[in-house]
């Protein structure tokens, strides 16, 4: 008796195990993934809408349909991304996700952003110039650091009422998704205090940025 009941429980066990391989294995095997699927869209610099599914429509994106979305793709090579604009007085997220389809950062327009979107995407090193003041950056704007050069921003809308649409397509269309230059801050040759006879630097008190 008590073997047959290890052997049952030893094939639930070895089933459960079978099953949990199976599920967490099948995303792994797909080769089409929310990247591939960015990536064969015209979002590259620019913000695309993506259709708002209904009922019988495909929704590959797994789309909210109370909610007006636009991607835009960026790469952080030539420089850190930024996407900008002056969203409607709605209920808005904004979410960074990187070529793995790893979420990055995300936020919405509750945590105190009103309706004003000022996001800044850095990579690692672009991050470590900011951090020493070598990198000059619009006042007001949201740092967010990426492992991965490739990326891309979904922005959503809340659409209280289908007569909105429109305008809210519209509003999303006029967002700038684009590279900041890459302005850094130059670094005197000479120190301000000047230099004594011997070649030593003058103390002089650093003026707060």
């Amino acid at each position: 008796m008590i073997r047959t009941f290890l052997f049952v429980l030893g094939g639930i066990v070895l089933g459960l195990i079978i099953h949990l391989v199976v599920v967490l294995g099948l995303p792994l095997a797909s080769e089409e993934t929310n990247w591939t699927r960015i990536s064969a869209l015209d979002a590259l610099d620019k913000p695309r809408i993506l259709d708002v599914p209904s009922g019988f429509s495909p929704n590959p994106f797994r789309l909210d349909p109370t909610f007006i979305s636009a991607v835009c793709r960026l790469s952080l090579v030539s420089g850190p991304g930024v996407v900008s604009g002056l969203l409607p007085d709605t209920f808005w997220s904004v979410a960074v996700f990187d070529s793995s389809n790893r979420a990055v950062y995300g936020t919405t327009n509750r945590s105190g952003l009103g309706q004003s979107l000022q996001l800044g995407v850095f990579n690692p090193s672009q991050t470590r110039l900011l951090a020493q003041r070598e990198l000059e950056i619009t006042e007001g704007l949201l740092i967010v650091e990426s492992a991965l050069d490739d990326i891309y921003v979904v922005v959503r809308l809340a659409m209280p009422l289908p007569e909105l649409a429109d305008r809210y397509r519209a509003a999303l269309s006029g967002l700038t998704c684009t590279n900041a230059p890459m302005r850094t801050t130059e670094v005197p040759l000479t120190p301000p205090g000047g230099i004594t006879e011997n070649g030593a630097p003058i103390p002089y008190d650093r003026p707060n940025r």
